[in-house]
């Protein structure tokens, strides 16, 4: 009886390659007024990466599930899009894009500043029935500020202790959330908004070969309940969101969890992936999927690759062993 090892799925499955260390979040631009959970801004260096592969730069940005929307802004900022398609389902943080689309932002950088931060104030105003998008953009910012880890979604509680003890306010600096605002004027005009069903508005730009896709879905699956928790809109196709992709023009990347079913839906619509390192809002280093049709660009991350397997072979003319005899492994 022979073992025989069974070859790597992928050709370089077997090649050692040291993880890189997480982005220092620090180290980029802050254009978001969100602190939102689940945001990408560890993710932009690879974002710009990715563009910078490309033949020709992108005519349109679309990023189906928006949040915090620091891709877009990114994108933006540094000219590596004409144009971004942001779209977003929560109406709580559409109000906020809204808002700042309709060239309400200096008027919420003022509401910002003026402001006095203390719990009552804050319990006050969050009682009060917005009546235009813009109040209803002002109360969104303030949960997001003073709400634990910035989470919107239903049973969020308010921040208690915070950064050195300061309580409800540790998350609210006024100056700085007002320069955010304000600063997005400058690409406003590039920026379309839509408070809609992401896979919907992909789907409208599908045969668009000058569109580009940064697709970071709400992911729930695979046991995983921090989407739940964090998202008010978690529920998605995920299959159906893998079989778009295949139909794009344009090119896409996505990122999600490393979960096994992430993985196995990659290898049956043919996409690859790679394992890229991140750090969650308590500092620990976990892996995120980036997932695309081309990533030979990101060759120093590892390739995520099937498992070794390893089998019992029959030599020739060699009986067959008996029952109890182990054939694989």
């Amino acid at each position: 009886m022979a073992t025989v090892r069974q070859p790597p799925l992928f050709a370089d499955a077997s090649a050692e390659i040291e993880i890189p260390k997480p982005v220092n979040v620090a180290s980029v631009p802050q254009r978001s007024p969100f602190r939102y959970p689940g945001g990408k801004t560890w993710f932009v260096p690879t974002f710009r990466r990715w563009i910078a592969s490309m033949n020709a730069r992108p005519g349109i940005l679309v990023e189906p599930f928006a949040g915090g929307g620091i891709i877009s802004l990114t994108a933006l900022f540094e000219n590596l899009v004409e144009k971004a398609v942001m779209v977003e389902l929560d109406d709580e943080i559409a109000a906020v894009w809204k808002a700042i689309v309709n060239g309400d932002a200096e008027w919420l950088a003022n509401r910002i500043l003026a402001f006095e931060m203390t719990r009552e104030a804050v319990l006050e105003e969050l009682q009060k029935i917005p009546t235009t998008t813009r109040e209803k953009a002002f109360q969104t910012i303030l949960k997001n500020r003073t709400l634990h880890g910035g989470i919107l979604a239903e049973g969020s509680r308010f921040i208690k202790y915070g950064e050195n003890g300061k309580g409800i306010g540790s998350r609210w600096y006024p100056r700085t959330l007002a320069r955010r605002l304000l600063d997005l004027n400058h690409v406003l005009s590039r920026i379309a908004f839509r408070c809609d069903d992401g896979l919907k508005v992909m789907a409208e730009f599908s045969t668009n070969e000058d569109t580009v896709y940064f697709i970071d879905p709400p992911y729930t699956a695979g046991g995983k309940k921090a989407g739940k928790r964090l998202y008010r809109y978690h529920q998605l196709d995920h299959e159906y969101l893998f079989t778009m992709c295949e139909s794009l023009a344009g090119d896409f990347l996505m990122t999600y969890d490393e979960a096994q079913e992430v993985k196995e839906m990659v290898r049956r619509h043919g996409f690859q992936m790679r394992l890229i390192p991140m750090k969650n809002t308590h500092h620990a280093t976990m892996k995120e999927l980036v997932i695309g049709r081309d990533l030979s660009w990101l060759d120093e991350l590892p390739t995520v690759h099937e498992c070794e397997a390893w089998y019992r072979v029959k030599k020739p003319h060699e009986k067959r062993p008996s029952k109890g005899a182990e054939r694989t492994r």
